[in-house]
């Protein structure tokens, strides 16, 4: 008849605290993780926050478009007084320098002239208007990677809980196993393996 093995639960406690602990209920094998309030204070808000923004992380509500409309109209309030400020000054100089000239302004020599203000101004209204076209994908994009930043933050928190839980869950269960080794809980080398691995397990 052989040898009725016994079953040694394991347990790993931090500052006092139990964090995880591995034992054995009939033929089952349980191990526990223990979050502190905290961790799990912190653990439930990532997870509810990432459930609540995913549907939403790439709509942009009617608030969102009017800040960005806001902006982008400021943007074009700039620019348009920009170009006013450069342009206007030429033609009314050159409305008095040919007034004072010839006398009056119906003559082709002002109309070049005139002509070619106006030329480049239009060109700089061209390129004011790809700017805002610009602007706009700049808004937009700045917006998506904010959220997706968030987002990427959430899951840290989530995945750094995780981790945590495997780490302390598995040296409950190490701890286990070395005390059906031994016979007994109290192995010292045990429990200085087990620091060991979780230093490792925390901190890399």
């Amino acid at each position: 008849m052989g040898k009725k093995s016994s079953y040694t639960n394991g347990t790993v406690r931090l500052n006092g605290q139990t964090k995880s602990s591995t034992y054995k209920r009939g033929k089952t094998v349980y191990t526990d993780y223990v979050m502190s309030p905290y961790e799990k204070q912190a653990y439930d808000y990532a997870q509810r926050s990432f459930a609540e923004n995913l549907p939403n992380l790439n709509v942009f509500s009617d608030d969102t478009k009017r800040q960005f409309q806001k902006q982008l109209n400021a943007y074009k309030d700039k620019g348009v007084d920009t170009i006013n400020s450069v342009y206007t000054p030429m033609i009314n100089n050159l409305k008095t320098d040919v007034a004072s000239r010839f006398g009056n302004l119906d003559n082709s020599s002002f109309l070049n002239e005139l002509n070619g203000i106006e030329k480049n101004r239009s060109k700089a209204i061209g390129t004011l208007a790809q700017d805002l076209i610009l602007k706009e994908n700049d808004l937009v994009n700045d917006e998506l990677s904010r959220r997706y930043n968030y987002m990427s933050f959430l899951n840290g928190i989530s995945n750094q809980a995780l981790s945590n839980q495997s780490a302390y869950s598995s040296l409950s269960s190490a701890n286990s196993s070395s005390g059906n080794k031994s016979g007994s809980n109290s192995n010292i080398g045990t429990y200085i393996e087990m620091g060991l691995q979780l230093l490792k397990a925390i901190y890399g």
